[in-house]
């Protein structure tokens, strides 16, 4: 099949994706269409919600109606790495065998990721970034695709491990979930409480997902759109020579290199997305707040003041 066919079968499959996915989610247009660009870029999400958001829900009914295995794993306190990467138990004929954790799924819902300890959020770090895990010496490989979704509660931060930098840099969006409008609300209380069971139909192969996110990589990319991301990324450095006042004066640290391939890579999936052969300067500035909102760090001066990241990346835009 030729690259302007797989495009076009890309964004007829995408829209039936969605009105599938919209069975069960009312409302979160943005929310659910960062969750589907990141899968077919091939990065991860961050969801930051309030409970009761349908944060579960969504990820489950995404990952049925991708055709794609999902496994949820509560983070607590006292959850270890061998919790979720499996560990190496003593058979019958008292021969070592390994017993595979959660994490060898296609989607993982890795479920207030800041409730667990370093050590175990780091187990997961591997697995996001090589795509395998160690256990015992020996290197496990993880299906494709794979795709990690990490919730967090904005509100209680007692008894939390905030993700370190590094680890957050590992997330391509961080996605904020708003409450739902009177409207949306209302339609959810009424399918919720009614009683009529919803069937989310698979309408991908797993096989079809790795295709279409290699696609993705082949979309040519024109050098002042290129341009464009980096620079936009530059400003976020304070210390920069592209960095805005409002830059130098509210955030301590810019966003990395990482930031720059994630919006190229998340531009171009919005853009293929969209029927569009290449990308352009509108690709980048749709899914800027996402990438970029988790890797500024604001001073304390921009808290005083109640600057939220988006006010600083609306200003960039």
């Amino acid at each position: 099949m030729s690259d302007v066919k797989a495009v076009e079968q890309l964004v007829n499959k995408y829209t039936d994706l969605k009105t599938e996915i919209s069975k069960k989610i009312i409302g979160q247009e943005k929310v659910v269409n960062e969750i589907l660009l990141s899968i077919f870029a091939g990065g991860h999400a961050l969801l930051i919600g309030v409970p009761g958001l349908a944060k579960t829900l969504m990820v489950n009914t995404i990952s049925q109606a991708l055709g794609l295995d999902f496994k949820r794993m509560q983070f607590t306190p006292d959850l270890m790495p061998s919790d979720i990467l499996g560990s190496e138990i003593l058979d019958e004929s008292r021969n070592f065998k390994f017993i595979k954790g959660p994490v060898f799924s296609n989607i993982i819902l890795a479920d207030e990721i800041n409730r667990t300890p370093p050590k175990t959020q780091a187990a997961l770090l591997e697995a996001m970034q090589e795509k395998s895990v160690t256990v015992a010496g020996t290197n496990y490989q993880l299906a494709k695709p794979y795709f990690v979704l990490a919730t967090q509660n904005p509100i209680e931060q007692e008894g939390t491990y905030p993700l370190p930098e590094a680890q957050l840099d590992r997330f391509m969006f961080s996605i904020f979930l708003q409450y739902p409008t009177f409207q949306e609300e209302i339609d959810v209380v009424k399918s919720t409480t009614a009683d009529k069971n919803v069937t989310i139909n698979p309408l991908f192969t797993a096989e079809e997902i790795v295709n279409f996110q290699q696609l993705i990589r082949k979309i040519p990319v024109a050098d002042n759109v290129i341009e464009y991301a980096v620079k936009l990324v530059a400003k976020t450095r304070p210390n920069g020579e592209y960095a805005p006042s409002i830059v130098k004066e509210f955030v301590d640290w810019g966003a990395g290199p990482r930031a720059s391939q994630n919006l190229i890579l998340a531009a171009k999936a919005n853009a293929a997305t969209k029927g569009k052969f290449s990308p352009d300067i509108e690709d980048v500035q749709a899914v800027a707040e996402g990438i970029l909102r988790h890797r500024m760090i604001k001073n304390y001066k921009a808290e005083a003041e109640g600057l939220t990241e988006e006010k600083i990346i609306a200003e960039l835009l």
